[in-house]
């Protein structure tokens, strides 16, 4: 299929659970709107809409995904906040390929906000919040999870519980410190930033090489340096990794993967003109 890229021995496929919309000003923190919206228009409410591109990586012994969407446990007032758009979803998107919730092996959580975890769990008939993918360990970042379980009042309202507790209860969680390579090829790195917890994930084997931004660089707007979101927790510390692996994946000529573009699921960066700039991989 054409939406598999892949990078040595291990297919890499970006899915979709949907989209949703969330305020521009705040996914652009102090970039004025005249700038950001001739890429990223606005609605009546000054939301702008974003994909929810979990990743998944098929290697030679095991199933990963990377990150599991917004799910499916919003109420109905949330579900008109964020306009959620569920007319695709994470399940959908794994029977193209073959796969079931049951077949993933392996879940690799970026950070535990909603966007990004709330695929993580689902509700039971019988009211029970379980996790959705029963045969996987799921990965999370040891920072993350204190974090998650005691937020501050800043991003409290991102986590919600019932998106990860039960993954501990269920004995599916495996929290690492700091950057670890989880598989041949396969490696998180914890880039702080957005939360001091947040990672991304770099696949490399060989010469080719891809990289899933997360909310690093959450869409290909977010390519341009200053351009960091006011939810970033810690925006110096985003500054300081965006720098330093934008200039790392443009030496390799790696693949970068996009959670929340609308519009590109992957693509290339490169220098025009001193700057990174975007480049689709149809280009």
């Amino acid at each position: 299929m054409e939406d598999i890229i892949k990078i040595g021995k291990l297919e890499c496929i970006p899915l979709s659970d949907g989209k949703f919309w969330l305020d521009g000003g705040a996914m652009f923190g102090v970039v004025p709107k005249i700038f950001w919206q001739k890429t990223n228009p606005s609605d009546e409410k000054n939301r702008i809409i974003l994909g929810l591109h979990p990743l998944l990586i098929k290697h030679p012994e095991k199933n990963i995904l990377i990150d599991t969407g917004i799910g499916n446990k919003f109420d109905e007032k949330l579900k008109g906040i964020y306009g959620v758009d569920k007319s695709e979803n994470l399940e959908d998107s794994l029977k193209k390929y073959g796969l079931k919730t049951t077949d993933i092996d392996t879940v690799i959580i970026t950070h535990l906000h909603f966007d990004h975890a709330g695929g993580n769990t689902y509700l039971t008939a019988e009211g029970e919040t379980v996790p959705k993918f029963p045969n996987a360990t799921y990965i999370v970042q040891k920072k993350e999870w204190e974090g998650a379980i005691n937020p501050n009042p800043r991003s409290k309202a991102s986590y919600l519980k019932e998106n990860f507790m039960p993954l501990e209860y269920h004995n599916q969680l495996r929290l690492i410190d700091g950057d670890v390579e989880i598989f041949p090829y396969i490696t998180c790195i914890r880039t702080g930033g957005h939360t001091e917890g947040h990672q991304i994930v770099i696949i490399e084997e060989g010469d080719q090489g891809a990289i899933y931004w997360a909310d690093l660089i959450p869409t290909t707007s977010h390519i341009r340096i200053p351009y960091i979101m006011g939810y970033d927790l810690f925006p110096l510390d985003v500054f300081r990794e965006k720098e330093r692996f934008i200039k790392r994946a443009i030496e390799m000529g790696w693949i970068s993967f996009f959670e929340h573009d609308p519009n590109y699921t992957s693509g290339y960066i490169l220098l025009e003109e001193g700057k990174p700039k975007f480049i689709s991989r149809e280009a």
